[in-house]
């Protein structure tokens, strides 16, 4: 037990079971887990865990979508004193490959429906056990609203163990761990930094302790509050609010595997939600769907959107507060490397254009790209820095990529901005190379090695063009192998990377060159490639 007023996220799901065990913790499609069976349930496999010989410094991996064995398995890896590993549920094998391996996870949590990826990475990955769990566990005979997936899945994975067995068969008393909030790895979230392939960044259990309690001040959430869970909770945005903050508040969230208007509408009538976070193509779902005027909407109070792929304009706002009585608006900007909650929208004062003010305890600063040491004055603009309690620790087994992204205490984001006189900051683009595919990192690196896998790629080059729903699209410059010239087409490398990638990730464009664009050192020019693309 931590001895100070801060604790881990856990310690806050101990005491709600204690005080309130019946109260709804997550509901999922109609069916109820409630605090002490959560608390139960995790402590649980925070004993299966520690039985496996997990504890502090270990790290177990998570791949799977929104349910409510991630809740389970999160605060039970927590419990014990390991960290956190999600993977992206639409990993393919060696997009899970690389980022189990690099965590250097000792055990994977899947869910079975995501077997045949697994099992196909199995022979390449270095965990000692694994772990599969079924959507049908813990969905109630007839889900309300209808499920969007298979409930079970046929393919079985040999060699693994189930949840619903480790869970009955581990009682629920693991043993006490000592956290040190400042040192101690809760999360290690992959992100690109400033560039390059995807790194685990560490985040501390005070760095998220503190982000949620930033974020639950600044919204007043409280205890009788029902959150409405869509976003993807291996995210960092989707974790905050879906699975920290109910947690911290003590209370509900209705979890959705994935968006519908009609299940948002239906959970937010039938559960009496009153706190939403969205991204903007899903308000503008809502607003055109045709049941939209005859929703009882009068329970939400308070609705924050990202805008990815369409920006949130003052005019949307307004027709959702037609609909709603409640405007929404840009729940802010933070990075993984912070836990993502540095700058947030006052909702008394909002400013459309913006994307709010830093947070209690934030300090940022605007500073010349090229000369960093050199401070911009207000409303001008340069590159994004941050310094705050959610700072990360670093970057896992990356010291020269902690050193260039870390400085001072500072995060060095690669983002440019400006703050106008009233201490709002503008948003204005990325100095650095990653690419924002529907709110999703991709990373140039990752999808140029992919691209290395097919047998016609030499080289590959990618750089991110605009796409009117998803923000941006990747585009892929491709240099091919003598004896594959002018027999194989785009469509047909396309096609390999929709097989071989998450869909958020592979080329929409691609493009064959003779040769690409490169430095004297070797470097891969991007940078030009990025420009000749603004300029057709």
């Amino acid at each position: 037990m931590v001895k100070t007023e801060h604790r881990p996220l856990h310690e806050y799901l101990r005491q709600h079971a204690r005080s309130k065990p019946e109260r709804p913790a997550i509901v999922y499609y109609g069916a109820t887990l409630s605090y002490g069976q959560l608390d139960d349930l995790s402590d649980r496999f925070a004993n299966y865990l520690a039985v496996q010989g997990i504890g502090k410094g270990d790290r177990v991996a998570l791949f799977m979508q929104n349910c409510p064995q991630y809740y389970i398995c999160h605060y039970g890896v927590q419990k014990v004193g390991a960290a956190v590993g999600p993977c992206n549920p639409m990993f393919k094998e060696r997009e899970l490959e690389h980022q189990v391996n690099d965590l250097g996870a000792k055990i994977l949590v899947a869910l079975d429906s995501l077997a045949p990826v697994v099992e196909n990475a199995l022979p390449d990955l270095d965990v000692e056990h694994v772990v599969t769990t079924s959507y049908a566990d813990f969905l109630p005979e007839t889900p309300v609203p209808n499920f969007p997936d298979s409930p079970r899945s046929e393919h079985a994975l040999s060699d693994s163990v189930d949840l619903v067995d480790v869970v009955r068969e581990h009682p629920p008393d693991p043993p006490e761990v000592e956290i040190d909030l400042e040192e101690d790895v809760a999360l290690i979230a992959y992100t690109s930094g400033t560039t390059g392939l995807p790194k685990g960044a560490l985040l501390t259990y005070h760095n998220a302790e503190f982000s949620t309690r930033v974020l639950a001040d600044t919204y007043s959430y409280r205890s009788d509050d029902v959150f409405l869970a869509v976003l993807p909770l291996f995210h960092v945005a989707g974790m905050i609010f879906g699975v920290n903050s109910p947690i911290y508040c003590g209370a509900t969230a209705v979890l959705l595997n994935r968006f519908t208007p009609e299940a948002f509408m239906g959970v937010v009538e039938r559960y009496r939600v009153s706190v939403a976070y969205t991204v903007t193509p899903m308000i503008a779902e809502v607003i055109e769907h045709p049941t939209a005027k005859k929703t009882d909407f009068r329970s939400l109070r308070l609705n924050s959107c990202t805008s990815f792929g369409m920006q949130l304009s003052e005019e949307l706002s307004e027709r959702w507060r037609e609909i709603t009585r409640v405007g929404v608006f840009e729940l802010g900007y933070g990075l993984s490397e912070t836990h993502g909650a540095d700058v947030l929208m006052p909702p008394e004062r909002v400013k459309f254009g913006t994307v709010g003010i830093p947070t209690r305890g934030t300090q940022m600063k605007i500073v010349d790209p090229e000369n960093p040491k050199v401070q911009m004055p207000v409303g001008e603009h340069g590159e994004i820095c941050i310094k705050n309690a959610g700072v990360f620790k670093g970057y896992l087994n990356k010291p020269e990529a902690t050193r260039e992204m870390l400085r001072g205490g500072f995060v060095h984001t690669g983002d440019i901005g400006r703050f106008d006189e009233e201490g709002y900051l503008y948003l204005l683009g990325r100095n650095k190379e990653m690419i924002k595919c529907s709110g999703y990192s991709v990373f140039p690196d990752e999808v140029e090695l992919l691209l290395l896998n097919h047998p016609a790629v030499a080289e590959a080059a990618v750089v991110g063009v605009p796409d009117p729903v998803r923000g941006e699209s990747v585009k892929a410059f491709v240099v091919v192998q003598p004896e594959y010239e002018g027999k194989i087409s785009a469509d047909e490398i396309i096609s390999w990377s929709q097989q071989h990638m998450a869909a958020y990730k592979y080329p929409r464009h691609v493009e064959f060159r003779d040769s690409l664009l490169r430095s004297n050192t070797g470097k891969l020019l991007r940078r030009l490639l990025a420009q000749e693309v603004e300029m057709s």
